[in-house]
C-alpha cells in the first residue's frame, strides 16, 4: 500500500507502507497532519491521534527512510539518519519512504500532512490513457 507525505514546503515524497495489523491500524487515521521534532538529529516524530495495535514487526534495528510507531507514545517517527545505535524500546516498522529521506534532515519542527495514495490505475484504461469522460462502468461491444 502506498503514502504520500507533504511536507510544509509542498514536496510530496511516496513510501510503501507493510503489509500487517499496525500498518491498517494507521491507514485508518488517514488522512493526517503532524508536526514532526527532531530527535538526536536522526529522526522526526510526532504524536498519533491514537494507538496502534502492536502488531506489526517489532524492531531494534532501523534504516534510513524507515516509518516507525514508537507504540508507547503512540508516535509516528521517519528515521533519517543512521547514528549507529540500537533503537532501545523497540518500535514497529510500518514501512519504508520511496525516497527522499534526506528532506527531513533539517533543524527543527517539519509540519506533514499524510494520505493515502491513489491506485496507480486510478483513472486510466488499459493503454495508460485517461478514460473518457463518462466511461466508469462502460463496457466495449462489437
Amino acid at each position: 500500500m502506498k503514502i504520500h507525505l507533504t511536507l510544509n514546503h509542498g514536496t510530496v515524497i511516496s513510501a510503501t507502507l507493510a503489509d500487517h495489523r499496525t500498518a491498517e491500524d494507521f491507514v485508518a487515521m488517514l488522512p493526517l497532519t503532524l508536526t514532526l521534532h527532531d530527535l538526536f538529529r536522526r529522526e522526526k516524530f510526532g504524536p498519533l491521534p491514537g494507538p496502534v495495535s502492536g502488531r506489526g514487526t517489532r524492531e531494534q534495528a532501523y534504516a534510513v527512510g524507515d516509518i516507525v510507531c514508537w507504540t508507547a507514545g503512540p508516535d509516528l517517527a521517519i528515521l533519517h539518519r543512521q547514528d549507529g545505535q540500537p533503537l532501545r524500546g523497540g518500535f514497529e516498522l510500518l514501512g519504508r519512504l520511496d525516497a527522499g529521506a534526506e528532506l527531513f534532515a533539517v533543524p527543527g519542527p517539519i509540519d506533514v500532512t499524510i494520505t493515502l495514495a491513489a491506485p496507480a490505475h486510478a483513472g486510466l484504461t488499459t493503454a495508460g490513457c485517461p478514460a473518457p469522460a463518462g466511461a466508469e462502468g462502460a463496457r466495449a461491444t462489437t
